[in-house]
């Protein structure tokens, strides 16, 4: 079952915030206490931590399946419900199953995986040029994550997607106006 990028947003970007928290915060921010800059650099670092764990989850996810020895424990913090995956559990996949599904067409293969990551960057980042730069961000520390993860270098499936994924967030952010080498400190 394949499920839309923007599922995957809302479900990541969920409002966790208790009515007291809201509350509290909204004194804060009329007494000066909290600033807006403050708040919009917190939301920022928040949703790169965010689209660092989806995008570590989806490659981890992806490479599982080419090595089925590394599976149980790379994948046991994984939430694939999280990153749309639904289909037979990646632990009982047999070596042809596992090849279908890293595949052209198939849900971890390069298309689709690449389009999940940027589509959640895009989404979320809408026409926000250091939202999509903090994504952007993101989905590389995701994959260092992975790499880590994996013992080193991996597969090159891995690297097309991160290539593919990253192409598409750097076009929007040209077409904003935006320079991906351009980044504040």
């Amino acid at each position: 079952m394949q499920v839309n990028s923007s599922t995957a947003v809302n479900t990541y970007l969920q409002n966790t915030m208790s009515e007291t928290d809201t509350k509290t915060l909204k004194e804060k921010i009329q007494s000066g206490e909290v600033s807006a800059k403050a708040i919009s650099q917190a939301y920022l670092v928040e949703y790169s931590l965010k689209v660092q764990s989806y995008s570590s989850d989806n490659i981890k996810a992806q490479n599982a399946t080419l090595d089925l020895t590394k599976i149980r424990d790379i994948l046991k913090d994984v939430d694939f419900n999280a990153i749309g995956y639904s289909g037979k559990p990646i632990t009982d996949l047999t070596p042809d199953e596992a090849k279908a599904l890293v595949s052209e067409e198939g849900y971890f293969g390069v298309p689709q995986t690449s389009a999940r990551l940027s589509d959640f960057v895009l989404n979320a980042g809408g026409d926000d040029l250091e939202k999509l730069r903090a994504g952007r961000e993101g989905i590389i520390r995701g994959f260092t994550e992975a790499e880590k993860l994996w013992g080193g270098k991996l597969p090159d499936i891995s690297y097309e997607t991160l290539d593919k994924a990253l192409a598409k967030i750097d076009e929007k952010i040209t077409a904003l106006g935006g320079n991906v080498l351009d980044t504040k400190a």
